[in-house]
């Protein structure tokens, strides 16, 4: 902007400020009358549609699958992608944190005057970034299957081995998914690094036998699988047996 585009703005920025209405008390009477529009509509939301709470929380149960509220649901997304412990840092706080920072920032590397979003192209292309982004992301969280999965590419053995083989592999992943195996094992990307041992090539090292041995009898602080139902345990012994 030159000197004299610089002058017509301020000109014409005067005659309009002095043509305009003061802020107290036209644009707060506008403000607060569509507050009361917005707080009528969900108050009458909440009477006629109600408001689904669901069952009351039972904290013995080991199905429940929660699910975090649905303006969550990107950061949701993201957590489901990087599954690193060592990037979770920074995938939940540094880049929320860095996408804050260069919001707040936008007015110092964006010191157009223009109103038009075609004339102001940093701060349009910002904004359906950002916009485009976290939809995609709250879209994606919310179609995700439950947390309690195991995402890991089957192994060519089994893959060759036929039909059969694969389904077999597939119920077992289940299952390990579903008995809480992940919250003290890894198994390639998925769970926890300890105190269990890293699943991942437990066949390599371990019996279909020595896995079965363990699982009845395993070492503390590893809870017995001995009363799993017999269709499950041989689920679960498939499924580690194949793991190489």
């Amino acid at each position: 902007m030159n000197q004299r585009e610089k002058e017509e703005y301020l000109r014409d920025y005067s005659i309009l400020k002095a043509q305009g209405k003061p802020f107290f008390p036209y644009a707060v009477a506008k403000d607060g009358a569509m507050a009361v529009v917005v707080m009528a509509i969900i108050i009458t939301m909440s009477l006629v549609l109600g408001a689904e709470l669901g069952s009351k929380a039972n904290p013995t149960t080991t199905t429940y699958v929660p699910r975090p509220e649905w303006y969550f649901f990107f950061l949701f997304e993201v957590l489901r992608v990087v599954k690193p412990p060592s990037l979770v840092g920074l995938a939940t706080i540094g880049v929320p944190t860095l996408c804050m920072v260069l919001l707040f920032l936008l007015p110092f590397y964006d010191r157009s005057p223009e109103r038009r979003p075609e004339r102001r192209p940093i701060a349009t292309i910002t904004g359906i970034a950002v916009i485009a982004a976290m939809a995609f992301l709250t879209y994606s969280g919310a179609a995700a299957g439950p947390p309690t999965t195991i995402e890991t590419a089957t192994p060519a053995a089994v893959k060759s081995a036929g039909s059969a083989s694969l389904t077999e592999y597939e119920a077992g992943k289940k299952v390990v998914a579903q008995s809480g195996c992940l919250a003290c094992h890894k198994i390639g990307e998925n769970g926890n690094a300890g105190p269990g041992p890293d699943l991942t090539h437990i066949a390599a090292r371990l019996p279909r036998q020595g896995i079965a041995r363990t699982l009845v009898n395993p070492t503390a602080p590893m809870p017995s699988f001995k009363n799993l139902p017999p269709k499950k345990f041989t689920a679960i012994v498939n499924f580690l047996a194949q793991l190489k």
